[in-house]
């Protein structure tokens, strides 16, 4: 018969050895919140001690763990260190022992302590039952979440509601215990089924579900006919049908890409790759015939159908938000096509599309899922989420790749921007040393075409003075109405800090003492028409100086020049609403947009831009320039907060500050030797790379 549990303080029991050999995989069991116990191999076997101060150390061969407040700037976020190699190596010590069950909960040590208040994950496994899927992600994911996963032993025949029951209890355990908290859900696959019945059969709890290829849609896939005859293929013979599946589910290249740098030449990739594939991917896949055995692959399947009917007769009742990751080339699921259906018949549904990655898509190379989670802005510690005080800042490994996908080297170089800042003393350095390193900050300039000025200033602020500064973004960017979407640029600006343009976000990013980025001539300045390159458009109203004075806000006003050296506007706005069909694009495309507003008093074209893409021509890249003026304090003067004439004036000083940095800029490039990209390109091949290539002194 079989067994079920509620137990979630069960340690695995098949992570025991003989006394002559140390395991190498680690977990420990925690019940929830601060109290944390660590599980350590002990002289062959398991032993649990209690931590009730963790330290982030090893004493005395116990792994202790240290809680921070918040997570640092460009932080180790592992994503590449572990790979699927992990996996295996994982799952074989869970295998040591054979095991009929029942399933019961662990937690890796890999993913160490969490921040302060961070919401608890579960993760539900697919058809392997291991709980070993997310290897790959365990260290960034145990920065920001409580992580617990579901094992469920090989020899388990536990059925679909008494799986259910298992998920129920534990979670059940932690709502009560902390009762305003978000408790998240993963589902991969066969746990993507899991995770919408619990949802459909708890709506009163807060539950944030991320599904993984989730198999709903089973009875459409296409291995279907080919399933009556795994029941037919002999024991002798079995090991070849988990070896092919291997091919089916997942894409083994794309498992072996996962560490490999992409900055790296294309050969030496290639090698590499070759290497992974020859030496270790390609060997590792013939052991999962001893993770799904015979016996327990016919169980699973029957298992999987039984779940997947089950979950489609109550998705409808499901009230939870919902992330859905899909894979474009997943060759067991329809994913895609599913991906469509639940979107429609979800009430709060954001999907992502991954269409280069198979059925497998946590094992193989593509995005870390708590980049995902960020960047889809699903991560939260309360019942709603707060731009402010629930952003996660970006990784090491985040800046990296975005400075490499997203911002080219090669329009890094093609630009080559120089940077100026203004000192107290009036004095212009070269730099940033005029920016104030404590926040809170406002920094007020032009937005040039497209916000083309965005990606290397943000870059310079990280890299120069360690400062994210958080920027506003068009409430557009915000919208979830694809059920194709993939995860791009738009989700990596939210990544980078960028938050919704609303009075309430001002005013917590402030209150927070944050680095803030406005543009007050919004998408109309960034936009703007053909014959208004580096002119102001700035509404009337002087909101921003209020809100700054409120604070004590330091008000830094700064120019921008480039986007005439890079870029010809030929279609602007105007041009673009007298075609029909585009005229109905745009508006269409921004109508869901109206209940964001910043400036609840302004109206006119500042006010009510929409978004579009102007057609530009390109040119041989000149380059950029920002200078940041003297800054303007607001500290000690509480009366611009109320008189609004007094406010009018500091606006105008900010104002007319961003025209002379303008204006100085447009004249001081003309004494640059370098602004042509020919020139660059010819000192770069003459000095060391580590060389700044000069421009004009200030």
């Amino acid at each position: 018969m079989a067994t079920t549990t509620s137990s979630s303080l069960l340690a695995l029991p098949s992570f025991r050895s003989n006394c002559n050999q140390r395991p190498s995989f680690k977990v420990r069991a925690q019940i929830s919140g601060d109290k944390a116990t660590s599980v350590e191999p002990v002289n062959g076997s398991v032993s649990v001690s209690n931590l009730p101060n963790p330290k982030g150390s090893e004493v005395n061969g116990k792994v202790k763990f240290q809680r921070e407040d918040e997570i640092e700037l460009l932080w180790d976020d592992g994503y590449g260190s572990k790979s699927v190699k992990d996996y295996f190596a994982a799952a074989r010590e869970i295998l040591k022992k054979p095991d009929g069950g029942p399933p019961r909960w662990f937690s890796p040590v890999d993913c160490g302590q969490p921040i302060k208040d961070a919401p608890t994950l579960f993760f539900l496994p697919g058809m392997d039952g291991t709980g070993m899927g997310l290897v790959p992600h365990q260290i960034a994911l145990g920065k920001a979440f409580h992580v617990w996963c579901l094992h469920i032993p090989v020899h388990d025949r536990t059925p679909f509601q008494g799986l259910l029951k298992i998920v129920e209890d534990v979670l059940r355990q932690e709502h009560a215990t902390r009762p305003n908290k978000p408790i998240y859900l993963v589902g991969d696959s066969f746990g993507g089924c899991m995770a919408l019945a619990v949802a459909a059969r708890n709506p009163s709890i807060d539950l944030v579900l991320v599904l993984v290829n989730p198999a709903t849609s089973f009875e459409r896939s296409p291995l279907q006919p080919l399933l009556p005859i795994l029941e037919m293929v002999p024991e002798e013979l079995h090991f070849t049908i988990p070896y092919a599946l291997s091919f089916i589910m997942g894409d083994p290249i794309k498992m072996a890409s996962i560490g490999i740098d992409n900055q790296l030449p294309a050969g030496v990739k290639l090698n590499k790759l070759r290497e992974k594939l020859t030496n270790s991917m390609l060997p590792l896949l013939s052991e999962l015939g001893g993770i799904i055995p015979r016996e327990t692959l016919l169980w699973k399947l029957k298992l999987l159908r039984s779940g997947a009917a089950y979950t489609n007769s109550r998705i409808h009742a499901v009230e939870a938000e919902v992330l859905l990751l899909v894979s474009g080339k997943d060759r067991m699921l329809p994913s895609q096509e599913e991906s469509k259906r639940l979107h429609g018949l979800l009430k709060n549904c954001t999907v992502r599309c991954f269409k280069e990655n198979g059925h497998t898509l946590l094992l193989e190379d593509s995005l870390s899922l708590l980049t995902v989670i960020k960047g889809t802005c699903k991560y939260r510690r309360s019942r709603r989420y707060d731009f402010a005080s629930d952003f996660l800042p970006p990784s090491k490994g985040e800046l990296d790749f975005a400075l490499q996908e997203l911002l080219s080297r090669f329009l890094r170089n093609a630009v080559s921007s120089v940077f100026l800042s203004t000192m107290e003393d009036g004095r212009i350095v070269k730099g940033l040393a005029g920016v104030p390193d404590e926040g809170p900050v406002l920094l007020v300039g032009y937005h040039m075409l497209m916000g083309l000025e965005l990606g290397p200033m943000s870059e310079a602020f990280i890299k120069e003075k360690n400062i994210l500064f958080r920027g506003m973004a068009h409430p557009i960017l915000y919208a979830e109405t694809d059920s194709t979407k993939e995860f791009g640029y738009m989700d990596w600006i939210k990544v980078f800090g960028a938050y919704p343009v609303t009075a309430t976000n001002l005013f917590k990013l402030l209150s927070s003492k944050s680095h803030v980025l406005l543009y007050p001539g919004g998408a109309r300045e960034a936009l703007h028409n053909r014959g208004e390159q580096y002119k102001l458009i700035w509404p009337d109203q002087q909101e921003f100086v209020r809100m700054a004075a409120r604070f004590g806000a330091t008000i830094v006003p700064f120019g921008t020049v480039g986007e005439d050296d890079i870029a010809e506007l030929v279609l602007d706005y105007n041009d673009l609403m007298k075609i029909p069909f585009l005229s109905n694009y745009i508006t269409e495309a921004t109508r869901d947009t109206k209940e964001f507003k910043l400036r609840d008093e302004s109206s006119g074209e500042v006010a009510n831009q929409q978004l579009y893409l102007p057609g530009v021509l390109p040119k041989i890249p000149g380059r950029f320039y920002y200078l940041f003026g003297k800054p303007i304090h607001t500290k000690g003067r509480p009366e611009l907060v109320k008189d609004k004439e007094a406010a009018k004036l500091v606006y105008l000083e900010a104002k007319e500050e961003v025209e002379k940095c303008i204006a100085y800029l447009l004249k001081k490039r003309e004494e640059d030797p370098y602004r042509s990209v020919v020139d660059r390109l010819s000192y770069s091949l003459t000095h060391l790379p580590e060389n700044d290539v000069p421009s004009f002194e200030p």
